[in-house]
């Protein structure tokens, strides 16, 4: 009896030596949970953004429900508030299972937030999607920061203007915008290009959606002022904005009175389209060939062929995506980080058979390449015409010493 009892016992401690191994070996598939932040702006200032980081979640699940992606949205008046948008940002850091933030757009106040972040936890992953703090400065606390190309764009969108026969180009934007190095540099290339292609570049101020007057107010002044414009630079006059907010009124009136729009500063076909025609796209949602062809419908029955542009896939909602999956990639060792191959394969995932082109931000001042910075661009599409070509185009040398 006791040899049985002793018997029993040497085969329950063997047993559990055997599950607490297993509990060991168990232990590194916890270790390998990871979560992923991502920040956009509210629907009102950057829906594309945002719905993003709905897609990311849609595919990776929402870590609230045992999934890996926090969202979390800065304010619309984040130029005010810096401080709250400061810690909406770094307070992902706290998160002990946080292995990446990315902010998208990395609005003024994101550089700081990195830093912070760093300091908590240097092992996260900190990518800047479309910076507006120079580069420079974003450089110093983002391990990948994207721009949509604002150097070869500024070439390439006045000459598919010029290629369409068009004779003057307005550039609309306010002086925060124009503080920035990236658009400043961009609107230099852009009067330069067209200068060089015999065309008229004009500049016209709006007010900053940010400012006082609010979107609402931004937005009334480019209705108000759409027709006035296109009497005094003529209907095959072609109009840019540098902002969001602005967009979807002066398209609105461009089709309404006549005139051009190559493409928005970040081109999407849900960037200011829907609002400007009146489109329901809610049983398209995250389709964006079906997106594509209901918007370009719509446009070619107002009259609008040839002369409205986009990107076919948003590069708001394809930064916030590829971004994601880049670094959900990264984290689990499938990608490199900076290997501009391994980013553009992430972007593919969600544009199709549409062609992209891009290289490493050129510092103009210093002739140094930022090997943590990548500039990149979609081919564009004009609607009722079909692509331009411009991801094939070589821009001359010149315009990239341009500041």
């Amino acid at each position: 009896m006791k040899k049985t009892v002793a018997i029993a016992m040497v085969v329950l401690f063997a047993a559990s030596m055997v599950f607490a191994a297993g509990s060991k070996e168990a232990a590194p598939e916890k270790s390998t949970a990871f979560h992923v932040g991502i920040v956009t702006g509210t629907v009102s200032q950057s829906e594309d953004d945002l719905r993003g980081a709905e897609k990311l979640i849609e595919e990776y699940g929402d870590v609230k429900s045992g999934g890996i992606i926090n969202h979390v949205t800065y304010p619309d008046n984040f130029m005010e508030e810096q401080e709250t948008t400061i810690s909406v940002i770094a307070g992902l850091a706290d998160d002990p299972l946080m292995k990446a933030v990315i902010v998208n757009q990395a609005i003024p106040g994101t550089t700081e937030a990195f830093r912070i972040i760093k300091e908590k936890r240097p092992d996260i992953i900190t990518i800047a999607g479309e910076p507006h703090e120079d580069p420079p400065v974003i450089q110093t606390a983002a391990d990948l920061a994207v721009n949509n190309d604002f150097v070869s764009r500024g070439y390439l969108i006045i000459k598919t203007a010029h290629d369409l026969g068009i004779k003057t180009f307005v550039h609309v934007s306010f002086p925060r915008h124009m503080s920035y190095e990236t658009l400043s540099r961009r609107a230099a290339i852009m009067a330069e290009t067209a200068k060089d292609l015999g065309m008229r570049f004009v500049y016209e101020t709006a007010p900053d959606p940010v400012s006082d007057v609010g979107i609402a107010g931004a937005q009334q002044y480019i209705l108000e002022k759409v027709p006035a414009w296109l009497e005094q630079y003529g209907t095959d006059a072609a109009f840019f904005v540098t902002n969001d907010a602005h967009t979807e009124p002066l398209l609105k009136q461009l089709l309404a009175y006549g005139g051009y729009f190559i493409e928005a500063d970040l081109p999407s076909p849900l960037m200011g389209y829907p609002g400007a025609l009146g489109l329901d796209l809610s049983k398209e949602a995250g389709d964006f060939a079906a997106i594509l062809a209901k918007v370009e419908k719509a446009v070619v029955d107002r009259g609008g062929a040839g002369r409205f542009g986009t990107w076919a896939y948003s590069y708001g909602y394809v930064t916030t995506a590829g971004l994601g999956t880049h670094a959900i990639n990264v984290i689990k060792g499938e990608s490199e980080l900076t290997k501009l191959s391994d980013i553009m394969k992430a972007y593919g995932k969600y544009t199709g058979d549409a062609k992209w082109n891009g290289a490493f931000y050129n510092d103009v001042n210093t002739g140094v390449v930022a090997r943590n910075h990548v500039l990149i661009y979609q081919d564009t599409y004009m609607m009722g015409k079909g692509y331009m070509g411009a991801a094939d185009v070589v821009v001359p040398e010149k315009y990239f010493s341009i500041r």
